[in-house]
């Protein structure tokens, strides 16, 4: 009797070890499936469309990049190619590129709120990454792919409030040389030199000699179009109330977001000024638009609102039409 107890507390002790091990072995298992996946989704640069190639920056001039806001990832849309958009790369809230060049900006999680800048190739690989205090805002890539600039919100989320600081940033990659902070650049307001503690810059604008730039300066509750000189590094007002400007690849023009109103809900519309005579016009564009629109060629504007990339003429003809849905922060391909 004695050694058939035995006999079964060891069987018992032995089918209890078996089960421990199989949990062991699924749970591992799972554990390592997840790991796996995860591992998969962090390395997976770039990400290849089924039936189709790696998401480059390669292809057919006029095919538009964008954010795709599904995924995150970077998008392009070549007009009259068969088949889905194409998606890959990391993923950005804010995404910009020219040349051979990607500037992606990621927000990391987290208390305080922290991002990166991504440089990418173009296959979209990283080939540098800058750890950046606030929240991504506004991305611009130079023609050539050379000169990059960012800025983030350092606190608040909106242009629409009067609580809000920026900090830009400007990248010049033949050199290496990062400008953290643009706001120590001496600046020229109305003739004379400017100081004053409230200075805010935000959405840099390069043209095509990778010296010359123009950005929106803010002080004292009114916005200034300004243009900079890199190699001097000096910048100067020419007129007012003019926010996130974008040069029209002939160097001419500047697209920019213009206050009309005091709505909070509302509060801009797009506009185009010569820069030869310092006219300018609105666009067809009539709903409030909080971007830094983008050029397609020298007649389009291309621009994110409500969750989709929509175009219009610059010369105040046309009317605005859906370009691609589920995407923001458009780009073309030259």
């Amino acid at each position: 009797m004695t050694g058939n107890g035995h006999g079964t507390v060891t069987g018992r002790l032995t089918r209890g070890r078996l089960w421990a091990l199989v949990l062991a072995v699924l749970l591992l298992g799972g554990g390592a499936t997840a790991y796996t996946l995860r591992a998969a989704d962090r390395t997976a640069l770039p990400v290849e469309t089924p039936g189709g190639p790696a998401l480059t920056l390669e292809g057919p001039a006029g095919g538009l990049l964008f954010r795709d806001t599904v995924t995150g990832r970077v998008g392009r849309h070549d007009p009259g190619a068969p088949g889905p958009r194409a998606v890959g790369g990391p993923r950005c809230d804010r995404f910009h590129a020219a040349g051979p060049t990607a500037l992606c900006l990621q927000r990391r999680p987290g208390v305080p709120t922290r991002s990166y800048a991504l440089v990418l190739d173009r296959r979209l690989r990283e080939l540098r990454r800058i750890a950046l205090p606030g929240i991504p805002n506004r991305a611009r890539v130079s023609a050539s792919g050379q000169m990059l600039s960012w800025t983030m919100f350092a606190t608040g989320d909106s242009y629409a409030t009067s609580a809000f600081s920026t900090r830009t940033s400007i990248l010049d990659l033949r050199t290496g040389y990062l400008v953290k902070n643009m706001e120590q650049i001496p600046l020229t307001l109305h003739g004379r030199r400017y100081h004053a503690p409230d200075v805010n810059y935000w959405g840099v604008t390069f043209a095509r000699d990778d010296n010359r730039f123009y950005a929106t300066v803010a002080t004292k509750g009114r916005t200034y179009l300004v243009e900079g000189d890199m190699r001097r590094w000096s910048a100067r007002t020419l007129r007012g109330n003019v926010e996130c400007p974008s040069l029209s690849p002939d160097d001419t023009r500047i697209a920019f977001k213009k206050k009309v109103s005091d709505d909070p809900k509302a509060p801009w519309r797009l506009y185009v000024l010569d820069l030869r005579t310092l006219r300018e016009h609105a666009v067809a564009e009539e709903r409030s638009i909080d971007d830094q629109a983008a050029w397609t060629d020298d007649r389009t504007l291309a621009y994110g609102h409500e969750g989709s990339v929509w175009t219009v003429p610059a010369d105040g003809t046309g009317t605005p039409r859906r370009s691609v849905s589920g995407a923001t922060s458009p780009a073309v391909l030259r």
